[in-house]
């Protein structure tokens, strides 16, 4: 699995995420724990969906 999420990128995933977790936790929507999905592809550095539609935030040339 490469790598295809970048920087800024990944830091806006993972405070997004944690926005809507906290915001499900606090008694949000059940609709926010969406934001699991941000979080995990922000903490991995791998978006499933990037490939499809054939973008890559990472800067790296060589990523692993």
């Amino acid at each position: 699995m490469k790598l295809n999420v970048g920087g800024i990128d990944r830091i806006l995933r993972i405070l997004v995420g944690l926005a809507l977790v906290a915001w499900a936790i606090f008694g949000g929507s059940v609709w926010a724990w969406i934001g699991i999905v941000p979080l995990a592809t922000g903490a991995i550095g791998f978006c499933p969906f990037y490939p499809l539609i054939g973008l890559n935030t990472c800067p790296m040339k060589d990523n692993k």
